[in-house]
């Protein structure tokens, strides 16, 4: 598991990196105004759709039962039940894109409902919006594939194909923009090409895999009736962080210009951990977990889950303290060029801190929403996201005019720490305490050494005082130094407190090292 959570985080970061050089792209050429604003919302309706049918919902729903198949059935009907989810989805993806396009006007009015006071923008977002719904046929597909490489223990290819979307889109911010009467139109473009590409770069490794999937259309195949009871519940469940930062959207589009554009900007910087460390781990899990429930051995389930905790836990902690304490120094120098000025950057900063209160909760559900549908249990966590989703709006209602765009974001924080402690106490009531000394011991050491990477990059700033209106050479060198000299203490303490965590990975790494 470990392993494969390496393979999916090298890929991730990688395709993070692209993720953030996208946005610096978008950042410099279209600012933060009103036309960024339509584009973010016009691309959130299908991004959401993405996660909720394809990478959360279908892959939690489909991956237990295919992997089950795989255990106790044959290679042929294992790929029999593929074939069924395969033209099943198509046929869905296709009429949910028609009905997407047709009814795009509702979808934004409902979804930026502060739109319809500027019929300009109303109509761009409509317009980009029609013209990049497509995109969840393909990406939803894209995922079906990856719940059948993740199944055959590949993972590389999976978690590398988003890499695939961000570079078509900055070819097209980069080659395309010119070509059209509104410029912005050609992020668009490169997002309906990157989910075509995202498609194909599977193909190859199901090949390589065997894996041939047909038209076949059989609604009474019992591994379609046991993926659909587990895929409608997931659907909200696995999704709710999603949704609460999409009811952020909608909420911040009655907020002054730039809102939607800060907390995108700000979600997108405290998704370069949570991809790289928390969704690698968690995408690792979900195999492993099903394995051990397919076996009917708990305990190695508990000793897997505990273990996936820990080593999430582990690397989030520290990033969080991170990306609290450099913010403003990150935004500005991830974004603050061109149109992006000083004013964008300190107010994307400052929800950057508040997203990142939450960090440690939205890194660990993943785990969680694994383990229960390894178990085929997907009640739970429906419910939990039920109370997390109303305590999201409630927190979101309170706060967002006194704290302003801050509000929603500290709102979204809150509500996925409500879903965590729910999961949790429901998880230890099915398969009994799974969270030992072991475990708490290691959270201190985890504390302890975060804490003394604080006072490290507090007493860099002593000395190096962070100045935004700085040249851009002068705010990376602060960056760099403050992040090396912070990660480098993290790491020594608690290899010295003889963290178990860290000298996992030292063993993982070492051993990798010596295959080479």
């Amino acid at each position: 598991m470990a392993k494969a959570a390496g393979v999916v985080g090298a890929a991730t970061m990688l395709s993070r990196i692209f993720g953030l050089l996208r946005d610096v792209v978008i950042a410099a050429f279209f600012g933060a105004g009103w036309k960024t604003d339509a584009f973010w919302v016009a691309y959130r309706i299908p991004n959401m759709l993405r996660r909720l049918l394809g990478e959360g919902a279908l892959t939690i729903s489909f991956v237990p039962v295919f992997t089950e198949y795989l255990q106790k059935k044959t290679k042929e009907e294992s790929l029999e039940l593929a074939s069924v989810v395969f033209t099943i989805l198509s046929i869905v993806l296709v009429v949910i894109s028609a009905l997407g396009i047709i009814f795009s006007p509702i979808i934004v009015g409902i979804i930026a409902p502060g739109f319809i006071n500027d019929p300009q923008q109303f109509a761009l977002a409509v317009f980009l919006n029609r013209l990049m719904f497509p995109y969840i046929f393909f990406i939803a597909l894209v995922a079906l594939c990856m719940g059948i490489l993740n199944s055959f223990q590949h993972f590389s290819a999976p978690a590398l194909s988003p890499v695939m979307l961000n570079i078509a889109m900055i070819a097209a911010a980069l080659t395309l923009r010119d070509y059209f009467a509104e410029p912005i139109t050609a992020l668009a473009i490169g997002v309906l090409l990157g989910g075509v590409l995202q498609l194909v770069m599977q193909w190859p490794f199901l090949v390589k895999f065997k894996v041939k999937l047909k038209t076949k259309i059989d609604l009474k195949h019992p591994g379609l009736k046991q993926i659909g009871y587990l895929f409608l519940p997931a659907v909200f469940s696995s999704s709710v962080n999603t949704l609460n930062v999409f009811v952020g959207t909608i909420l911040a589009s009655l907020l002054p210009y730039g809102s939607v554009t800060y907390l995108f900007y700000a979600d997108r910087v405290m998704e370069l951990p949570l991809g790289v460390f928390a969704i690698a781990i968690g995408t690792a899990t979900l195999p492993s977990f099903s394995r051990h429930v397919a076996e009917q051995n708990i305990e190695e389930l508990k000793s897997s889950l505990s273990f996936s905790l820990r080593l999430t836990l582990f690397l989030i902690i520290p990033s969080m303290v991170a990306l609290m304490v450099l913010s403003q120094p990150i935004v500005s120098v991830l974004f603050q060029r061109g149109a992006f000025d000083a004013r964008a950057a300190i107010l994307t900063g400052q929800a950057l801190i508040c997203y990142s209160l939450g960090l440690w909760a939205f890194s660990i559900i993943r785990v969680y929403i694994s383990a229960f549908y390894s178990l085929k249990d997907s009640k739970w966590p429906l419910k939990a996201a039920l109370i997390a989703f109303g305590g999201n709006i409630i927190f979101s209602v309170l706060l967002m005019y006194p704290l302003k765009h801050n509000g929603l974001a500290l709102a979204n924080s809150f509500a996925v720490i409500i879903n965590i402690f729910v999961l949790n106490m429901a998880l230890k009531k099915k398969i009994g305490k799974f969270l030992d000394k072991l475990f708490y011991m290691s959270i201190a050491k985890i504390i302890l050494s975060s804490l003394v990477m604080l006072g490290v990059i507090l007493l860099i700033n002593y000395y190096l005082s962070w100045d935004i209106t700085a040249n851009f050479q002068d705010k990376a060198i602060y960056l760099l130094v403050t992040i090396v000299a912070g990660a480098f203490s993290f790491f020594i303490v608690a290899y010295f407190l003889k963290s178990r965590e860290i000298h996992a990975l030292v063993k993982l790494v070492k051993n990798r090292l010596g295959r080479s």
